[in-house]
């Protein structure tokens, strides 16, 4: 969930690792691993099971690993390779160069999560959907969750490599310059970290994802879904 706060960072200047080190100890990963298997869980309804997915700013590739499709692809700027799941082929990639590594119009959901406001410009934006646009088919789809600085207030700069101010409605431009149809907007979906009151527990991250009243009262993450034309 909180990967730009954690997975995300394909710009920053000082080392990765020592960051993420920093932010998330070691015994983060279970807690965020019972969170992401929920999140994969509800997302689902939006990835076919017969789908080639690909995660940018993929990291230890929770989402990945927890989703059901026919093929499943992460990238990372760093070399995640092993700490991949089994059955995820890993693309050592910055995200803006994908388009040269990989085939165009090869996938059907394409997810990013907390990653976009690491990216050093809007600009950057608007050409990271427009590599998401050339790598997704006819008809395919991107997944964005994206913490919304309208909603998160101050505490959006808490994270020294967060760049780029993001709301619902700057990715919606994003990705219509980038050829991009917006085709769902949950503007309050998921809080705005892990570390925050989202309850750690799976039976209580299950309940918070089934009730939209929930995600009205602690939502400061934005679920943004976009298709290429077909």
């Amino acid at each position: 969930m909180d990967r730009g706060g954690a997975d995300g960072g394909p710009h920053l200047a000082t080392d990765h690792d020592a960051v993420y080190e920093g932010r998330f100890g070691s015994d983060d990963w279970g807690a965020r691993s019972r969170i992401w298997r929920e999140i994969a869980r509800h997302l689902q309804r939006y990835v076919p099971r017969d789908a080639v997915v690909l995660d940018i700013g993929a990291d230890r590739a929770l989402f990945t690993a927890n989703i059901q499709a026919g093929e499943r692809w992460a990238s990372d700027i760093r070399d995640m390779s092993g700490h991949m799941p089994a059955g995820v082929r890993f693309v050592q990639s910055d995200g803006l160069a994908l388009g040269d590594v990989l085939p165009a119009g090869s996938f059907d959901r394409v997810f990013m999560s907390n990653y976009l406001e690491h990216l050093p410009s809007a600009d950057a934006v608007v050409q990271q959907m427009r590599v998401v646009a050339g790598l997704l088919k006819p008809g395919g789809r991107v997944i964005v969750l994206q913490p919304n600085i309208r909603l998160a207030g101050g505490s959006y700069w808490d994270f020294i490599d967060h760049k780029v101010p993001l709301t619902e409605r700057s990715l919606e431009e994003a990705a219509s310059l980038a050829g991009l149809r917006t085709t769902k907007v949950v503007t309050r979906f998921l809080p705005y970290t892990t570390k925050s009151r989202l309850p750690q527990s799976s039976a209580l991250v299950r309940l918070y994802l089934a009730v939209p009243l929930a995600w009205r009262l602690l939502g400061k993450q934005t679920l943004f879904i976009a298709e290429r034309p077909a």
